[in-house]
């Protein structure tokens, strides 16, 4: 996180800034998270499904675009379906 603002021309100061301030909400989250995960077993596997969404739109959405711009090639797609795939067979073993 601190290397692509730096590179970007911020100064040293606000980097550290952001990433102590990008630290103490992962602290409170995982905080939270413990709090909350604590109460039952369902809970846990809802917060983790919604988590493993998120990260799925986020590739889906943001990355595999992203990449297809910069190789200009079919592999990154063909990696991510086959990777989406041996981790749903993953699930059911």
């Amino acid at each position: 996180m601190a290397v692509p603002m730096k590179n970007g021309g911020m100064s040293s100061t606000k980097v550290i800034l952001y990433v102590i301030l990008s630290g103490i909400t992962t602290g409170v989250g995982a905080f939270f998270g413990s709090l909350v995960g604590g109460i039952s077993q369902g809970i846990i596997s809802i917060c983790l499904s919604f988590a493993a969404g998120a990260m799925i739109y986020i590739v889906s959405g943001e990355l595999i675009p992203e990449s297809n711009k910069v190789y200009k090639g079919r592999m990154n797609s063909i990696g991510t379906m086959t990777g989406l795939i041996l981790g749903i067979l993953a699930t059911l073993i």
